[in-house]
């Protein structure tokens, strides 16, 4: 089970506060979200299926590291279709669902770039907590990515940005 560090959870209540909700596209009680169309390269393996998809509105914040922009983490507001907050996105990567309290950790396993924006991912879960809507999730999906590029150009000392993005994550479950 993923650990949340000490004062995470209010942390990220305080960031979902300021970065209000995009409009999404399912809620965790939707028998069948509507497919989304991903780059061939972020592919979900067979022998899973989707069980959610969320647009998110957040930030990507930089940390200035040895002269150059580095991601230090993400923190974005997921949302249903009817634009009800459902999670909340934070470093790790982790999601946490706002309205059951499950969760799920994950890594990067493939990576397709875009123009003007942060690339879309693939991430493959590394563990989960509960049974709710990110209970037993194997796969997640970052696409429709708009923003959250680090600046251009060298920094200095420990400076910090957080630049705005856009996305849509969708996520999937073994078929069973």
């Amino acid at each position: 089970s993923p650990v949340l560090p000490a004062g995470v959870p209010v942390i990220l209540a305080a960031a979902a506060a300021l970065l209000g909700t995009t409009t999404g596209y399912a809620t965790p009680s939707d028998p069948a979200p509507k497919p989304v169309k991903a780059p061939a390269a972020l592919k979900v393996p067979d022998g899973n299926k989707l069980t959610g998809v969320y647009g998110a509105r957040g930030v990507q914040t930089y940390t200035c590291t040895d002269g150059a922009w580095k991601l230090l983490e993400p923190a974005a507001t997921l949302s249903d279709r009817r634009g009800r907050t459902v999670a909340l996105h934070s470093r790790g990567p982790v999601w946490v669902s706002t309205v059951d309290g499950s969760a799920v950790n994950a890594a990067a396993v493939a990576s397709s770039p875009k123009t003007g924006t942060i690339p879309e991912l693939l991430l493959q879960a590394t563990a989960t907590r509960g049974a709710g809507v990110f209970g037993g999730v194997s796969y997640i999906q970052r696409l429709n990515t708009s923003g959250g590029v680090a600046p251009a150009g060298a920094c200095t000392g420990t400076d910090q940005v957080s630049v705005a993005y856009t996305a849509t994550y969708a996520f999937y479950k073994p078929a069973k």
